[in-house]
């Protein structure tokens, strides 16, 4: 089905017809779909609010999402946002003028948060954290605005891994970005479609597409971030043994409470050796028949 090149929805359009392209596109759009599946995000008739920054990642999703959805395979109804920060230097026309031309309902909406984290943020400590919250904050408000259930964000298995392993060395904790999960006020779904795709391959699909990339310069400005750190790490162990990143997923998905030391998720203080069991169940008193 994904072979017929004169079946495909405008995002694809202009698409390379090499065999490692089409080779790529197909992974995509099966670990996607894999993703979507497995973790439940499907609710027929549904409205997505598919959050597109104008990077390289957030057009993949875009892209991906709709050629399942042209394809009969995503039964939800998908409008895509860009939330307009006030960056300086931002080029505002570019998302809508792409969007129109794509044919993709969608929404522009401006809210200067950038002054305010340049206003609360001390000098010299990164801007992440409360962009992140302010910017959240305003895409639940827009998808409650716009009867959206879900917000769809374009996060990929690297953002993923990166994030237990700095939960790992800053947090002291084993968590990460799920696939799915439900905000705080309980009302909106917050899906993660691309939790199975790597980065690389996301970067290399939305370059062969020339899509029209957006850096993000607030965050991209400063050196020296914790992600950027990790990363690093992680680029290292991939360098020196290819296919380590996968592996490392793969361990995200094979969890073993009893193997690990939290006493919250396996009960430790219960667990007892076979005689002790068989000598408590030789104390019960039989029942009589």
């Amino acid at each position: 089905m994904l072979d017929d090149d004169t079946d495909i929805h405008p995002l694809f359009a202009g698409a390379p017809s090499t065999t490692e392209f089409k080779k790529l596109r197909k992974r995509i759009v099966r670990y996607t779909r894999e993703a979507i599946e497995q973790y439940g995000m499907i609710e027929r008739g549904a409205r997505w609010l598919v959050c597109l920054s104008g990077g390289k990642d957030s057009y993949t999703l875009l892209a991906v999402l709709h050629e399942l959805q042209w394809r009969g395979l995503l039964p939800v109804d998908i409008l895509a946002c860009n939330l307009d920060q006030g960056q300086p230097g931002f080029p505002a026309t570019v998302l809508p003028e792409f969007l129109e031309k794509m044919g993709v309902p969608h929404r522009i909406e401006y809210q200067d948060t950038y002054s305010v984290v340049m206003d609360k943020v001390p000098q010299g400590r990164t801007f992440c954290a409360l962009c992140s919250r302010l910017r959240r904050g305003n895409l639940y408000r827009i998808a409650r605005e716009e009867g959206c259930s879900a917000v769809v964000l374009g996060h990929h298995r690297d953002d993923i891994l990166e994030t237990f392993f700095m939960n790992l060395f800053h947090g002291g904790r084993l968590a990460t970005m799920p696939p799915k999960l439900v905000n705080e006020e309980g009302d909106l779904f917050v899906y993660r479609p691309l939790a199975h795709v790597a980065e690389a391959d996301c970067e290399k699909f939305a370059t062969a597409m020339n899509y029209p990339i957006i850096p993000c310069d607030l965050c991209g400005s400063q050196d020296g971030l914790q992600r950027q750190q990790v990363k690093q790490i992680l680029d290292g162990w991939e360098k020196n043994s290819p296919g380590r990143r996968q592996v490392m997923f793969r361990a995200l998905m094979n969890a073993r409470p009893s193997h690990l030391l939290d006493p919250k998720l396996f009960d430790f203080a219960g667990l007892m050796r076979s005689e002790e069991k068989i000598s408590e169940n030789s104390n019960e008193i039989p029942v009589l028949r």
